[in-house]
């Protein structure tokens, strides 16, 4: 049943990771290698099952190879998801254990943070791996990649905004934010710092309580966040938050946020094109983390990222040019985009002889 799923996929390889004695139980999913060794998080959730954690793994690390062809990476698709509770089974020696089977793959994944894990825990898996980016600064690395994704998500409403609205003046817009975690938190601030009309829900209240206080955000319960009369409708939280169900309630004319995987299903996305609704691919709007620590591979440069994230606003750009002119859901045409440069890309061969990088090397020197 598994290789019937993986040959529907795509998938060229996925690892199942188990140690009892350091408590872990993962599951590392390589999605392709075409464009270069597979790049992407490692989420740490309490799934209900090793079905659910599966599913979630393909699924993500599908979108990890469109994410990075769009972006213009040469990396390829990959993700990987430890089964446990973040804030209650997260240890040294788990995270060590996955290290192990994060380096036995020998660079074919390159792993990094995601929901559930942060910036130290990098730093552990990176006792036993070098293929790991997002490490603190002192180590070669880039650090919370955060910042970027929300500063990525930033350039992107700003094409979204030019795109409907035939400007790109964030401080003349309402945006209700849904989802203040670290990276939706972020974005807030910037958000707040152009002026932008927030409206902002989370279910958890301190951090409500955080953005109304420190950035003037209105508060909104989560169940009301969809019939805020705003401009732009950000979904910062878990995936699948715009349905069917919701699209009638929804009053926003953009919706442009950093959650991975937004819409319910394709169909979510052809509908709210047939409704007029501009929906900004998510996989382009939150590549600013990913472009960030892709840099860690040839040796990181902070101004260098800035540049390349920057380029999301032109992504955008090309996104909706797209889909006006064969009238198709832009997130169709940012799947043509990125599987056109998969193809184009797949036809070069690589010279014999040419290896990997080691990012501890390219670090060390």
């Amino acid at each position: 049943m598994l290789f019937e799923t993986l040959a529907t996929t795509g998938h060229e390889q996925v690892v199942f990771c188990n140690n009892p004695d350091a408590g872990l139980r993962a599951i590392i999913a390589l999605h392709s290698t075409t464009l270069g060794p597979a790049l992407g998080g490692v989420r740490m959730r309490p799934y209900a099952s090793t079905d659910e954690a599966l599913a979630d793994v393909l699924r993500l690390s599908r979108t990890m190879t469109y994410k990075n062809a769009l972006a213009g990476l040469n990396v390829g698709g990959g993700k990987a998801v430890i089964i446990g509770d973040p804030r209650t089974d997260k240890t040294e020696v788990l995270l060590r254990a996955f290290g192990r089977q994060v380096d036995a793959l020998g660079g074919r994944y390159i792993t990094a943070e995601d929901v559930g894990t942060d910036v130290n825990d990098m730093e552990n898996i990176y006792l036993e791996s070098q293929f790991v980016t997002g490490v603190h600064q002192v180590h070669g690395g880039s650090g919370d990649p955060a910042p970027f994704t929300a500063y990525g998500a930033l350039q992107a409403l700003m094409a979204s905004l030019q795109a409907k609205l035939g400007h790109e003046e964030v401080g003349k817009t309402s945006i209700a934010v849904q989802g203040l975690g670290h990276i939706g938190m972020e974005l807030v601030k910037l958000l707040r710092d152009r002026g932008a009309k927030l409206y902002v829900t989370d279910l958890d209240a301190s951090l409500v309580d955080r953005a109304v206080s420190e950035y003037g955000a209105e508060a909104v319960k989560p169940d009301e966040i969809h019939e805020v009369n705003a401009d732009v409708f950000a979904p910062c939280a878990l995936e699948g938050a715009i349905s069917l169900d919701v699209l009638p309630r929804l009053k926003a004319r953009i919706i442009c946020g950093t959650a991975n995987n937004q819409l319910a299903n394709p169909e979510v996305g052809d509908e709210l094109h047939a409704r007029g609704i501009l929906y900004a691919p998510d996989y382009a709007v939150n590549a600013g983390g990913v472009m960030n620590v892709s840099l860690e591979i040839d040796g990181y440069n902070r101004e260098r990222a800035m540049r390349l994230i920057r380029s999301i606003y032109h992504n955008l750009g090309r996104i909706f040019a797209l889909s006006q002119r064969e009238n198709i859901a832009p997130q169709r045409a940012a799947d043509r985009i990125a599987e056109a440069r998969i193809q184009s890309i797949g036809k070069l061969k690589l010279p014999m002889g040419r290896a990997t990088p080691r990012l501890g090397d390219l670090r060390a020197g």
